[in-house]
């Protein structure tokens, strides 16, 4: 009997969460999907220089980050600022032509947005103010799991 072997890719990080969603794929089950706008970069609290974003689109994974993200989306639907400490695995890039006029992109331009999948949210704030997430997706608990 083999043994199945994966490689891991994952990112972590601090962002905003948007765009909760049910996706139905044309083949395959429906499931949950977000954004995210990932921080990068320098940050300073006088507001002199403020952080990138990188954006990711991900398919949520697991009943941890499901349950988190069933308790963090009124809030964003609310349109309130949702910030979360996150993990994500599987990451690639994948290429698209913008269908219409999108801020400073016109339709037929290319655009490429990074997929993955949300493993885990660890922490969440909105509009500063924590929130307990769910047994199983907060720090503490992935402290004591020693980090996995």
């Amino acid at each position: 009997m083999s043994e199945s072997k994966f490689y891991d890719l994952h990112v972590t990080g601090l962002g905003y969460l948007n765009r909760v969603r049910m996706v139905k794929p044309n083949k395959g089950e429906t499931f949950l999907a977000c954004s995210i706008s990932a921080l990068r970069g320098e940050w300073n609290k006088d507001g002199s220089i403020k952080p990138e974003s990188t954006k990711f689109d991900v398919r949520v994974y697991g009943q941890d980050a499901i349950k988190a993200i069933e308790v963090l989306k009124p809030h964003g639907d609310e349109k309130r600022k949702v910030m979360i400490q996150f993990k994500l695995g599987d990451i690639y890039p994948e290429v698209f032509v913008y269908e219409k006029d999108v801020g400073t992109r016109k339709k037929g331009d290319t655009g490429v947005m990074i997929k993955g999948r949300l493993l885990k949210i660890t922490n969440a704030w909105v509009d500063g103010n924590p929130v307990v997430l769910p047994a199983g997706s907060s720090q503490l608990q992935e402290a004591a799991a020693g980090g996995q």
